[in-house]
């Protein structure tokens, strides 16, 4: 089971990795779907854990995390660069993105503050709320690649 997670961590990791990487033009074409695919399998990652795996699956989500914020960050200093109507659209992308990153970062507060009984809650809480910062990265990302 933990080989699995791993594997999914990895992969998600890599795609982001690739879909951002400037030497790699060919695959930054990747679509949404893709990355919001490999984003809804870390989630299932996620909602594997067991209660009793709680301090690993908040590890993990804190990774998860930290690797999407390293990425916003490159992605407002490209939006930065921007002028006219483009950069108002990556502005408007990433104004949405930050929204969904406050709101991720509030359910990794509850997944780590989660007692027994919230467990299941918390968990699905933080996928779904990642699932959701995955796709709004990958829509900024692609606009800023227009």
């Amino acid at each position: 089971m933990r080989n699995v997670i791993a594997t999914t961590v990895l992969t998600l990791g890599l795609t982001l990795t690739l879909l951002t990487c400037p030497a790699r033009p060919g695959w930054a074409q990747s679509t949404g779907k893709d990355v919001g695919q490999k984003a809804a399998e870390t989630g299932e990652a996620i909602r594997d854990y067991s209660v009793e795996k709680k301090d690993e699956a908040v590890a993990h989500a804190k990774r998860l995390a930290a690797d999407l914020n390293a990425r916003i960050k490159e992605l407002e200093t490209q939006a930065a660069k921007e002028t006219g109507e483009a950069k108002t659209k990556a502005q408007a992308q990433l104004k949405e993105l930050r929204a969904k990153r406050a709101e991720a970062s509030r359910k990794l507060a509850d997944l780590s503050r989660a007692s027994k009984a919230s467990w299941d809650r918390a968990k699905e809480g933080f996928a779904n709320a990642y699932r959701d910062l995955a796709a709004a990265y990958d829509r900024a990302a692609a606009e800023l690649k227009k």
